[in-house]
């Protein structure tokens, strides 16, 4: 629960900029746009779910002196407002505000039928290209709270642009591993939205953008037969997450479990997609 704390200045040793953030691969963009010329505090912690976490007196106090706070946006944080009152409205910078956003179809549980519902999409970060977008926001954020450093901010941040475009063409040569036809990729949430459009696959996220949905055994027949319908070759869940609903739809369709994809961000940017590709083409490449 977010609640006031009165911040004071902190010593920020070599660094000119303290930043917080509130999305575990934030981290990762702030501090390679930032360099050493940055103290990025992550306040969720490296494994944070940013479905769930908030801010509360304990992390407003590691935050005491900052100038910036990067959030992700695209409504993911729906504390925001309480946030902006307490540290001010201007040091709160949604980085998602500016990139494209999309629409999720998923499949939702209504009295116990599949219903499919849409809604915006907050997971910009499964795309490279919105990527290269947030570094150039974030370093334009610390340039403007930070002058004297802007020539490294922009230096910086064309380095983790030409980094994620590296990363992109190694996940599309992976990719191409996966027959056109197989390309569905199956999952428990709606989170992999930003990366099949990217690549030119399909999602089929089969509890929606709520992973914490406890769907019924005419649910699970109904989505069980449009994995049948669709030819899906694996269902792959999502780390931190109960596979439980996953493994009894695989039973009944005979279709494999894939292994657990990063859906909310975890360490780098670069791991999670590598992590994911790996998984991804493992499960569904054929067998040499």
């Amino acid at each position: 629960m977010l609640s006031l704390v009165v911040a004071v200045p902190g010593c920020l040793g070599a660094a000119e900029l303290k930043v917080a953030v509130l999305h575990p691969l934030l981290a990762d963009v702030a501090q390679a746009v930032g360099g050493e010329r940055v103290e990025v505090v992550n306040l969720g912690g490296p494994g944070a779910d940013p479905h769930k976490f908030e801010p509360g007196p304990k992390e407003l106090q590691a935050a005491q002196g900052a100038q910036l706070y990067f959030v992700s946006g695209k409504g993911l944080e729906p504390y925001l407002g309480k946030l902006r009152d307490i540290v001010g409205g201007e040091k709160v910078v949604e980085v998602g505000a500016s990139l494209p956003t999309l629409k999720a179809e998923t499949l939702c549980d209504h009295g116990g039928h599949a219903h499919v519902h849409e809604t915006d999409d907050p997971h910009w970060w499964h795309s490279t290209d919105c990527w290269r977008r947030a570094a150039r926001v974030v370093a334009k954020e610390l340039a403007k709270a930070d002058p004297a450093g802007a020539e490294g901010y922009g230096k910086r941040s064309r380095q983790y642009r030409r980094k994620m475009e590296e990363l992109e063409r190694w996940a599309r040569g992976e990719l191409a591993k996966v027959p056109e036809e197989r390309r569905v990729l199956a999952t428990a949430h709606a989170a992999f939205g930003y990366f099949c459009h990217d690549f030119g696959w399909r999602q089929l996220p089969v509890q929606g953008l709520n992973r914490e949905q406890v769907p019924s055994p005419k649910f699970v027949s109904e989505v069980a037969a449009v994995i049948r319908t669709e030819k899906v070759g694996a269902v792959f869940p999502e780390k931190r997450s109960n596979p439980k609903m996953l493994q009894t739809i695989a039973k009944e369709t005979g279709v494999k479990v894939g292994e657990a994809l990063i859906a909310d961000g975890s360490g780098s940017v670069e791991g999670m997609f590598r992590h994911n590709v790996k998984a991804i083409v493992a499960a569904l490449a054929p067998a040499h």
